[in-house]
């Protein structure tokens, strides 16, 4: 893969997962949609999509690693449920760039307690970035609390970047990973067929917010892991790991350009304390290897 391929294939994918974000608060704020019915579609669209992507990847190859996949497990499956549930629900209270930012800490702060848990020692530099970190998040949600309504949907992104954590720590060292993603989304489907008859009977769906869950399902979540996924074996531990480190910002962009949201100073303070304390643990920790 030359270099061009490879950038323009780590943007799109980089840009994707913002797009779940920026989706999500579209359709909540400007079409009250239900969080519910959100993220119903966008399990089932997804996972519809990403079966479709896995069956045309084994028709190309039939030797691919594809076919040789582990049993995934279940509780992939249950912590992306977690996951999505937790996360459209806390988007009715928080800016995209917010939660964003808020989702993106918990995740990486998630898979540092899981490491040291597992026995990972952390050194002193990667003890300042967490401590960093850990000051970046609170000076961004401390003014959340004020209302309890803000406050209970900061806790549900937390609660959603953690299960994103696990559901990554489940994940880790799959040999066919975009296979393992199709069977999650499927399973965590099966999973929310009970909100079929509670989310759709009472339906006063429109389309546009109905195509902005698709969207999410099927382009920023289905077509975003298959890229990511594809580019991911050509770049270095470090560059992907920095890389995602965009997301937030990307994603608080999108929210500025499509949701009419405003970009506040304490969020761009925030974002540089929490990055770069998570930039500087990555930077150590990959450099220690």
């Amino acid at each position: 893969m030359n270099q061009g391929v490879k950038v323009l294939l780590t943007l799109l994918a980089l840009c994707a997962f913002a797009g779940n974000s920026v989706l999500c608060r579209w359709a909540l704020a400007e079409f009250a949609m239900e969080p519910a019915q959100f993220t119903l579609l966008r399990l089932i669209s997804g996972a519809l999509a990403l079966a479709v992507i896995v069956h045309l990847a084994r028709q190309r190859n039939s030797n691919d690693k594809l076919e040789r996949t582990r049993q995934a497990s279940w509780w992939g499956a249950l912590w992306l449920t977690a996951y999505a549930y937790c996360f459209a629900y806390a988007y009715v209270g928080l800016a995209t760039g917010v939660g964003a930012l808020i989702l993106f800490t918990a995740v990486q702060l998630s898979m540092l307690a899981i490491g040291a848990w597992r026995g990972t020692r952390y050194g002193v530099i990667e003890i300042v970035g967490i401590v960093l970190a850990l000051a970046g998040f609170l000076y961004l949600v401390w003014p959340q609390f004020a209302e309890p309504f803000t406050a209970f949907a900061v806790v549900l992104m937390s609660l959603a970047g953690t299960a994103w954590g696990a559901y990554s720590t489940v994940g880790r060292g799959s040999r066919a990973p975009l296979s393992d993603t199709k069977t999650h989304f499927v399973r965590a489907s099966w999973l929310s067929s009970p909100l079929l008859v509670m989310g759709f009977v009472y339906s006063n769906l429109l389309w546009p917010p109905v195509l902005l869950a698709v969207l999410s399902g099927v382009v920023t979540s289905a077509i975003g892991y298959a890229l990511w996924f594809k580019v991911l074996p050509h770049l270095r531990v470090s560059s992907a790991a920095v890389g995602q480190l965009s997301v937030p910002l990307i994603a608080a962009l999108g929210g500025f350009f499509l949701v009419d949201e405003t970009l506040s100073l304490r969020f761009f303070i925030a974002s540089a304390v929490t990055l770069g304390g998570i930039a500087l643990v990555i930077s150590h920790r990959t450099q220690s290897k």
